[in-house]
């Protein structure tokens, strides 16, 4: 275990986007079982839960935009060697993805001084950093997501030495990949997240590549088109989803 490496799995096209059982439903995502016990069909939604259950202002095609942006972007890592748990879009809101078990880390991957590291360090806001920075942080909302260094994450049992060596060079690799795709489409990648799961002995990335994990902005204007954005108002939230959408997948 450790290796990032491609998996490849048989797929039968009458089992492709025939939901089954629910067996997960998060803030932003449900899963649901397919005939096949290797495969999932993630569904994303247009109204988010957060927390205590509170539910999220409704962003009309959100998890429609969501779907598709994903999908994009996991060809993309695909198509440069760097495996994911995406197979197809089997639905306007949902994608067949292959079932991995979730290591509970958030991968962040900053390219430009926001958000928290910026506040930690006292950085100016948009500071291009001399080197990107690869952070952990604890997915554990009862605990509010806490920062972790790699001798937390032994101590907690989530990750060997060998899958954070490689779930640190996948990361960095995804980088590489990643800044010139958007530096095309007018997009500064400041950061984004990754997660990762394990099957069949592989490391493999999961969950989303969408606005709500990564912060986008305008290559010119160095507006905010990502998730800065989306925590102010509905309207805006909108506005960004639909521009980073036209880019990506128009």
């Amino acid at each position: 275990m450790g290796s990032v490496s491609d998996v490849q799995l048989p797929i039968s096209s009458s089992r492709l986007g025939v939901r089954g059982r629910k067996i997960y439903e998060g803030k932003w995502k449900i899963l649901y079982e397919t005939q096949d016990p290797a495969l999932l069909i993630q569904r994303f939604k247009d109204t988010p839960m957060l927390g205590a259950g509170r539910p999220r202002a409704k962003l009309p095609r959100r998890g429609a935009m969501k779907n598709q942006i994903s999908a994009a972007v996991f060809r993309l890592l695909q198509k440069n060697g760097i495996p994911t748990h995406f197979v197809e879009v089997v639905g306007e809101r949902d994608m067949l993805v292959r079932r991995l078990e979730m290591i509970r880390l958030e991968v962040v991957l900053r390219n430009i001084a926001a958000g928290s590291l910026a506040k930690r360090l006292g950085m100016e806001v948009g500071t291009t950093l001399p080197a990107p920075v690869l952070e952990f942080y604890y997915k554990s909302d009862a605990l509010g997501d806490p920062l972790l260094n790699e001798y937390h994450v032994r101590a907690l049992g989530l990750a060997s030495s060998e899958e954070l060596r490689a779930i640190r060079e996948t990361t960095f690799r995804a980088n590489g990949v990643l800044l010139p795709f958007f530096a095309e489409r007018e997009i500064l990648l400041a950061d984004f997240k990754l997660e990762f799961g394990r099957q069949k002995g592989a490391l493999l990335v999961g969950d989303e590549l969408t606005p709500d994990g990564c912060r986008f902005w305008d290559r010119t204007t160095r507006e905010n088109l990502g998730k800065d954005r989306a925590r102010r108002s509905l309207a805006r939230e909108a506005t960004a989803y639909q521009e980073i959408f036209r880019r990506v997948c128009t």
